[in-house]
């Protein structure tokens, strides 16, 4: 097993093109997989860790419904925002500038294989890190990502996960609301979930948040969570 990953931080990079990149990285495991199970070879494989910040983008999950998206293609246009329906879990989100989004793509073989897991351990390398800062982060009960007081009226999400697996490889991932706009979330209904609020850790702080010391963080209990031997920057 190989309990390595390749860390790149992509910086602002446009959604389709990250899209496409993360599904070269997923289709190039499966191919080794594949290949070791037809040849009986024990070639390893890779695990992957990407960060990136998008320019503005709402992205609807494949079980998602497109009237959860508030704006038509000309209002879109107007908020020099983008749109894209896509192959992973959940519904509709938006991501954006001052926001941590990070795509693991790694193969589970290497750790474990239980899809339930890998999302409770992602929302615990979340719920860590923020409570660093003094921030609660919990988990709502059939909801996945991570809630601010949850179970009271002002319950409010500031991380939002959805994933895609094939073969056991993962792809898609996770969207800290770091110093976002939350102004763009009024134009959804986040992740189809009326009557829920969104957060950011400048909202409940009062402040901006050092991007790159969170994303140390973040990394920093990943590594625990998922007892990762080396994590190797590309």
């Amino acid at each position: 097993m190989n309990r390595n990953i390749q860390l790149k931080d992509l910086g602002l990079k446009d959604y389709k093109e990250t899209w496409e990149y993360q599904s070269e990285l997923l289709q190039g495991i499966v191919d080794v997989k594949i290949d070791n199970r037809r040849n009986n070879n024990t070639n390893q494989t890779q695990n992957h860790f990407l960060f990136v910040e998008h320019p503005h983008v709402y992205t609807l999950g494949k079980s998602g419904d497109l009237s959860n998206l508030l704006l038509n293609e000309k209002q879109l246009a107007e908020k020099g925002a983008t749109f894209y329906k896509i192959n992973r879990g959940g519904d509709i989100t938006y991501h954006g500038p001052g926001q941590i989004v990070g795509y693991p793509i790694l193969d589970l073989e290497n750790f474990f294989t239980d899809i339930h897991k890998y999302l409770r351990l992602l929302e615990e390398s979340i719920i860590l890190t923020i409570a660093e800062y003094g921030l609660k982060g919990e988990r709502s009960k059939g909801e996945t990502g991570v809630w601010l007081d949850v179970g009271t009226p002002f319950a409010r999400k500031i991380c939002a996960m959805g994933i895609r697996s094939s073969r056991w490889v993962t792809m898609h991932g996770f969207a800290l609301n770091a110093n976002v706009n939350l102004g763009y979330f009024d134009n959804i209904i986040p992740c189809g979930i009326r009557g829920k609020a969104v957060a950011s850790m400048e909202a409940e702080l009062g402040k901006k948040v050092d991007v790159e010391e969170v994303k140390e963080k973040i990394l920093k209990h990943f590594k625990v969570l998922f007892e990762v031997e080396e994590i190797i920057t590309d």
